[in-house]
């Protein structure tokens, strides 16, 4: 086995993150952007564009998106997070990076880590559900359509929620915000997680733009929790179970059960 290429892998890691955050703020412009409305003087009565004084206004509406279907949302969700995971995963393999780099090692795969991380999850939605309540109080709301959009209306399409999607973007999500630019530039270039835990945090949190800027900053401080669970762990299984949690508790409770 070849030595590891941390600059090479690091290097790529980085166009990869970029590509991510370029795709979500997009994402971000399709969930949040209203609709453009002009106002444009009108005949009474006589089709628009057809010549004559105008008289009265006719709201035209002029879509700055195409509206997705849950099934197709869900579908491009699980394609691109894929996408990415094929792409750190091979790079991994051909940089001849090391599993451990990753929190991959074997001492990381236990039980212990899945029983770590379902209660890391609890908590953590337990703690984002109260922190919502304080800021809903405060006049402070955060921007809930994405959840909306993503909840089937199925038990086919929830079953495809649960068992696929949210799996991979608890994986995909990790293995980028957390191993790839923490744990493998820290173990790489022997320097220290926590400044790579702040960063990596607020690129997190700048990832999820369609909650708003509320919802950014509450993700910016799950990131920051998360990664530092992942270093304190050192196992990539415990924040992929964790962040599975609350995401799948997020939309049963609020979408499934209401």
């Amino acid at each position: 086995m070849s030595d590891p290429q941390w600059a090479a892998f690091v290097g790529l890691t980085g166009l990869v993150l970029t590509a991510f955050l370029v795709l979500a703020w997009l994402s971000a412009r399709t969930v949040r952007d209203p609709p453009t409305v002009d106002w444009r003087f009108t005949p009474v009565g006589v089709d628009p564009g057809v010549g004559s004084r105008p008289s009265a206004r006719t709201r035209i509406v002029h879509p700055q998106v195409t509206e997705l279907s849950t099934a197709s949302l869900l579908a491009n969700v699980a394609a691109t997070q894929g996408l990415f995971a094929a792409v750190v995963v091979g790079a991994a393999v051909a940089f001849s990076i090391p599993p451990e780099a990753f929190g991959l090692g074997v001492e990381a795969i236990t039980v212990r880590a899945v029983l770590w991380g379902l209660a890391l999850g609890v908590g953590l939605w337990v703690a984002n559900e109260t922190s919502a309540r304080v800021l809903d109080v405060a006049g402070l709301e955060y921007d809930e359509r994405l959840r909306s959009t993503l909840a089937p209306d199925s038990p086919g399409g929830w079953l495809v929620l649960l068992a696929l999607v949210l799996p991979t973007v608890a994986v995909v999500e990790e293995l980028l915000f957390r191993a790839a630019a923490i744990g493998v530039v820290a173990v790489g270039f022997d320097i220290s997680p926590w400044p790579l835990v702040v960063g990596s945090s607020i690129a997190f949190g700048l990832g999820h733009g369609a909650q708003g800027r509320v919802g950014i900053a509450v993700t910016g401080v799950l990131g920051l929790v998360l990664a530092s669970a992942f270093v304190l762990s050192g196992s990539l299984l415990v924040v992929v179970v964790a962040h599975y949690v609350v995401n799948a508790l997020e939309l049963v409770v609020h979408e499934g059960l209401s």
